[in-house]
């Protein structure tokens, strides 16, 4: 079908076109006019994101800000935040909602059902190079739009601190449930270093003990080896002093002798004894009285002296024994002394090993709580990244019903549809309206045409025909 057999059609039946468009157009108007007036509010936010912990001073990681500002996206229309929205606005204690809510309750909950609603009419938009949000609202009430879009924007902060700190708060939480278990195990580690301690009655915990017994140690060895060798030097001298009694020349010599103030007077009276003697025994006959007198009294006296040299042997024994008594009373208590130091020594590898567990306890503790310290912290922060950059005034036009733009889109319309029923009615009652429809339609050679003899509603278009 040619452009002119178009326009043919549409000028016949012009009056179904202007019908289809009059009737759009003035049935747009007439809802755009009905159409209740939606006011739409804008609350603009600055949401950087967070640079460094505000504890510890750590450098936090960052996303994308394409990413960052679609997550921030998401949370404002979430349920959460239009729940904490209604909170805000204290609208379940509306009267009117909730009869709205009776009427048209599928179950479910009030606040949950008005966040729905809330939602619906929730707008939030980006921006794609900068930090800023824009939260728009619309309602039929101004002021409730622009209540409503601030609503919004201080749910939203409340829950981005929120969600901050809820992981710290259960970090915090987990943290806690460490402690009880790790301060029970130093508990428990102290304890049992105390309980050995008092078993084994060590209050020191340090190796001054050890070395004080290692000093009692060597000075118990050194006495023993003193003592070994005085007993050795008495057996030489008892030995000595044996073989002396086979020649009492010897006995001279002998210190024991020379010491003994007994044997040196005894020793004194035989000499003057003897020097007597062989003064009478010049002058007198062996059977003279005075004779057998001096040689019984040098005989006396020589047994005084075996005898006290018999007591010097005795003393020399009991020596000897008592020295071998000390030396075995130092050999058992050098033996006991060593294996009090070995004792000791595994004592206190048992209680360093105690120590370093109670060390390691009280160490992971300490971390512990330092960790449960910072994250408690962290979720008490009210510290915010997001600020309100422009708060929702009540607008003062409303943003729809667009009453222009609503007509310019009926023309259109009312056009399309105009034309499409033209066609459509041209379809099921098809006539010739040109030469070019029978030549088309029929395949026949057009002679001429006659004309109705009305110039003044002649087609304008009806060019090439021959009357």
């Amino acid at each position: 079908m040619s452009l002119q057999q178009l326009l043919l059609i549409f000028w016949a039946r012009k009056g179904l076109v202007v019908a289809y468009l009059l009737v759009t157009m003035i049935t747009t108007l007439i809802l755009s006019l009905n159409t209740p007036k939606q006011y739409v509010a804008s609350t603009s936010l600055v949401s950087d994101q967070p640079g460094t912990n505000p504890i510890t001073g750590e450098q936090l990681p960052t996303q994308l800000t394409a990413g960052y500002m679609a997550t921030q996206t998401d949370i404002i229309k979430s349920p959460m935040v239009a729940m904490t929205a209604v909170d805000i606005l204290g609208l379940i204690n509306d009267k009117t909602l909730q009869a709205s809510f009776k009427k048209d309750n599928e179950g479910g909950d009030l606040r949950h059902w008005i966040a729905d609603g809330l939602m619906k009419k929730l707008e939030v938009i980006p921006s794609r190079e900068s930090s800023i949000l824009s939260i728009d609202f619309s309602a039929t009430d101004p002021e409730f739009a622009a209540k409503a879009a601030n609503a919004f924007a201080q749910a939203y902060i409340q829950v981005s601190n929120e969600l901050k700190r809820q992981p710290a708060q259960q970090t915090a939480d987990w943290f806690e449930e460490q402690l009880k278990v790790l301060r029970e195990r130093v508990e428990k580690t102290r304890e049992v270093l105390s309980d050995f301690q008092q078993t084994h009655d060590i209050i020191a915990t340090t190796n001054e003990r050890i070395d004080l017994e290692d000093a009692k140690l060597a000075e118990l060895s050194n006495q023993l080896v003193k003592n070994q060798l005085e007993t050795t030097d008495l057996l030489s001298k008892r030995k000595l002093l044996t073989e002396s009694l086979m020649n009492p020349e010897s006995l001279k010599s002998l210190p024991e002798i020379l010491s003994s103030p007994v044997l040196q007077g005894l020793k004194a009276s035989l000499a003057s004894s003897e020097a007597k003697f062989a003064d009478l025994s010049l002058r007198f006959d062996r059977n003279h009285p005075q004779y057998r007198q001096a040689a019984a009294e040098i005989a006396d006296l020589k047994k005084q002296i075996k005898a006290e040299m018999n007591t010097v042997l005795h003393g020399f024994n009991s020596n000897i024994e008592a020295s071998k008594n000390r030396d075995m009373s130092l050999a058992n208590a050098l033996s006991n002394q060593k294996a009090r130091v070995l004792q000791l020594k595994k004592q206190y590898n048992e209680i360093e090993t105690l120590q370093r567990e109670v060390i390691n306890a009280q160490t992971a503790y300490d971390a512990v709580n330092q960790r449960s310290i910072q994250m408690r912290m962290e979720s008490e922060i009210r510290q915010s990244n997001i600020a309100v950059l422009d708060a929702a005034m009540p607008p003062k036009t409303a943003a729809k019903p667009q009453i222009k733009l609503n007509m310019i889109l009926s023309v259109l319309l009312g056009a399309i549809l105009g034309v499409g029923a033209a066609l459509f009615a041209e379809i099921m009652d098809r006539r010739v309206r040109s030469p070019a429809d029978i030549i088309g339609a029929l395949d026949l050679p057009v002679f001429g045409v006659i004309t109705a003899d009305r110039p003044s509603k002649k087609f304008p278009w009806s060019f090439g025909v021959r009357s």
